[in-house]
This record gives C-alpha cells, sequence and structure tokens, in this order.
C-alpha cells in the first residue's frame, strides 16, 4: 500500500501569498486598468439616484430608476459575459461602453430636463445593461493564468473579492463627494467618463486575455446556466446580494431615526470593512477542507452574524453586530467563485462569473426595496429581517442542494471509484468462493 501524494511545482506552494500572485507575469497590466473601469459599477445606482431625486423630488422615483438600472445590468450582464467567452473581451467591451456612454448621457440630459419619469426608465435600462463585467472578466483572466496553480486562484479570487468590497466602499463615497462639491450631474458624469477609459484601457490589455472559445459547427454552446450548480451558487448570491441591499437602506434609516443621521456612512463602512479584513486573511489560508464545505460553513456564519442585527438598541451596537456580519460576507463571495470555477468548462467561465455579480445586483435591488417598504410599515428595525430571510433562503438551498457543488468530473471519478472497488469485491468474493 503506497501513501498518496500531491506533487507540486516549485512555484505553486500549498500556501499562496499576496505578493506571489502580483508578481504573475502581466498581472498589473490589466489590473490597474480593471480597477479604474469597475469602481463605476458602484457609483451608477447611487449617481442615479441623487441626480434624479435633485431634479425630479423623489426618492421613490429616484429609487425606481435606479432598481430599473440594476435589474436590467443583471439580466443582461451574463449574456455580454457569454458572448465575451465566445468573441473575446474586447470585442464585447467597445461596444458595450459605446451603449453606456450615450445612455448615461441621455440619462443626464432627460432628468437636467426634467422629462417624464417614463424616459428616464428607457435611458436607466441600456446605462445598466451596458455596465461592463469588468470583474467577471478579470476573474476570467487569472483562471487562465493560473489554472495550474489552484492554491494561486484561490488567493486571486480572495484579491478580487477585496477589490470588489473596497470598490463598493470607495465608489458610493466618491459619487457623493463629486455630486455635492460640483452637481447632481456630475457624479454621473465622471462614473461615465471613468467607465470609457478604464473600460478602454483594460481592453487594449489583449496579451492577458483568455482564449476565444468560438462556436463550432455542428456543437450546441451550453450557457453556463445549464449546470444546476451555477443556478444553486447563483441563488445563494442573490441571498448574498439582499444583505447589501437592505443593509445599505436600513443603516440609513436607523442612522436617521437616531438623530445621526451623517454616522450611517460610518457604520456602514465598519461593515464593508469587516468584509474586507476577512477577505484578505481567508486569502493567506492554506485550506484543507473543501471549497463546497467551505462555502456552507461561510454561509452559515453570515446567517449567524445577519440574525442579531434586528435586536441592535443603538447605532454602537449596531456597527459591532454589522461587523461581525461583514466578516462572513467575503469569505462566502470568494468561496463561491472559486466554486463556480470547477462547475464549468473553459468556455463559460466568464459567463459564470457574470451570473454570480449579477445575482448579487439583482439581490441588491430587491433587498433595498424590500427593506424600505419594511421601514416604511413598522420602523427602521424592520429592515434588518431582509438579510435573515434573504441569507437563510440561500442556507437553506445549499444544505438541501449541496451535492450539486461537486464538479462533474469529481463525481465521474467517485463512481467510477466506486465501480472499481464494487468490481474488486465481488472478484475477492468470487475467488473466494
Amino acid at each position: 500500500m503506497t501513501a498518496r501524494r500531491t506533487v507540486e511545482s516549485p512555484d505553486t506552494p500549498a500556501r499562496a501569498g499576496y505578493g506571489a500572485l502580483l508578481r504573475t507575469p502581466g498581472a498589473w497590466t490589466f489590473l490597474t486598468p480593471a480597477f479604474a473601469a469597475r469602481l463605476p459599477y458602484a457609483m451608477l445606482s447611487l449617481g442615479i439616484v441623487l441626480l434624479v431625486f435633485q431634479t425630479h423630488g423623489s426618492y421613490g422615483t429616484a429609487g425606481a430608476v435606479a432598481a430599473v438600472s440594476a435589474v436590467a445590468q443583471a439580466l443582461v450582464g451574463p449574456q455580454t459575459g457569454r458572448l465575451a467567452d465566445r468573441y473575446g473581451q474586447a470585442a464585447v467591451l467597445l461596444p458595450s461602453i459605446a451603449v453606456h456612454a450615450v445612455s448615461v448621457g441621455a440619462l443626464i440630459s432627460l432628468a437636467l430636463g426634467h422629462a417624464p419619469v417614463w424616459t428616464l426608465f428607457l435611458a436607466a435600462a441600456p446605462a445598466g445593461a451596458s455596465v461592463p463585467q469588468i470583474g467577471a472578466m478579470v476573474r476570467a483572466r487569472w483562471v487562465g493564468r493560473l489554472s495550474d496553480r489552484p492554491a494561486m486562484l484561490n488567493t486571486a479570487f480572495a484579491f478580487e473579492s477585496v477589490t470588489d468590497e473596497f470598490t463598493f466602499v470607495i465608489g458610493p463615497v466618491l459619487a457623493t463627494a463629486i455630486a455635492t462639491q460640483a452637481s447632481p450631474a456630475a457624479g454621473l458624469i465622471a462614473e461615465a467618463a471613468l467607465t470609457v477609459a478604464g473600460g478602454l484601457a483594460f481592453a487594449a490589455q489583449r496579451r492577458t486575455a483568455p482564449a476565444r472559445h468560438p462556436r463550432v459547427e455542428g456543437v450546441r454552446r451550453v450557457s453556463a446556466l445549464a449546470s444546476p450548480g451555477v443556478r444553486l451558487l447563483a441563488a445563494s448570491f442573490l441571498g448574498v446580494g439582499t444583505v447589501f441591499g437592505a443593509m445599505q437602506v436600513s443603516v440609513t434609516a436607523f442612522a436617521e431615526s437616531a438623530g445621526q443621521a451623517g454616522a450611517n456612512g460610518t457604520v456602514y463602512g465598519i461593515f464593508a470593512g469587516g468584509s474586507m479584513i476577512a477577505g484578505v486573511l481567508y486569502g493567506l489560508v492554506g485550506w484543507k477542507r473543501s471549497a463546497r464545505q467551505r462555502m456552507l460553513f461561510c454561509y452559515a456564519l453570515l446567517v449567524l452574524g445577519c440574525s442579531t442585527l434586528w435586536a441592535m438598541p443603538n447605532l454602537t451596537a449596531l456597527a459591532v453586530a454589522g461587523l461581525f456580519c461583514g466578516l462572513a460576507i467575503a469569505p462566502t463571495l470568494i468561496t463561491g467563485y472559486t466554486l463556480v470555477e470547477t462547475l464549468v468548462a473553459d468556455g463559460a467561465k466568464t459567463e459564470a462569473f457574470t451570473w454570480l455579480t449579477g445575482a448579487i445586483g439583482l439581490g441588491l435591488a430587491i433587498g433595498s426595496t424590500v427593506a424600505g417598504q419594511l421601514i416604511d410599515l413598522h420602523g427602521p428595525s424592520a429592515g434588518f429581517l431582509v438579510p435573515i430571510a434573504g441569507a437563510g433562503l440561500g442556507l437553506v438551498g445549499l444544505v438541501t442542494l449541496r451535492q450539486l457543488l461537486v464538479a462533474p468530473g469529481s463525481r465521474s471519478r467517485t463512481v467510477a471509484r466506486s465501480g472499481g472497488l464494487a468490481a474488486k469485491t465481488a472478484k475477492i468474493a468470487t475467488v473466494e468462493g
């Protein structure tokens, strides 16, 4: 009987640090423009709210226009990811950037001209649908460069999740500062400018782009969403999105009811900061547990963290509870992206990543809308019931259907090993008989 060994190349340590990741040849050529291009992702919704409220005087109208943009982004984003897998990232980015710039420009003009609300919806839909899926494209580039180094790939996904958290902290602050210091329209102008400049610079980095997977005659390409595991992860990320959306609205309402409206940014920043810290640390650990086990554990911690928010008596207690809730966010997202990469073929990875990102955006829109309704009816604390419900349903789905998170190849090997063991057992029994 021989002991099993895992053979790794000298440049593939069991624990991969961020320094080694960032020394990957060509990494900075796409990371730098990608950061500029993905920052607007977190500026668009708030920029729309600030502008539309200023021009039409209604938070309800402003929120509805922003929600249309978010839903369009969540539904169309995966389709652009699928096209990027087939035709290449640059071929999809260039028209997306052009449509986005024109749509945002039209939205600004309509809002400043006090146009009817329905026209704002018409402009917001393509503005959201054309948001470049930079985060998913960056992850696809990491997969292309690190597919033979799983430890390093896990660190890359951790790095990307921390970057996402950072943009979600900085983006709204930047949009608010620009809109306040200049004009409400300036926040959206900056968003469009960053999208165009960063997107074009990112698209120009073709040497690091993943290989294209064009359509093969006679072969039907299957969507990433055809995988039951991808659908399960997208549903669980929808639950995570409700946490984001409900927290934004509920923390704001709670702070206003406490007479400390200016503190809402600090409390939400602590929540997001906890997620960033956990993401950094998570990426430094050489995990021995499978990604599926880690996903269930991290998601359970998220539900546990959300379960206390509604009972907090003051902002200080809410900040502490939000910190513990945030600590589970980034590890959950990192593990989800790690899992989905194993569930689809090479030609569908960008699409798979965009389904998860889109699910977060859709969950954010749902969470903020439902939380707002509950707050209007029952007070600020009621909004914190939405994260419990959203994350709780996600956990139930993950636990019940966890077998779907096993990569197809792993299932085949398991079946083959089981079949081989059965055959050996039968042979031994025959000999002994």
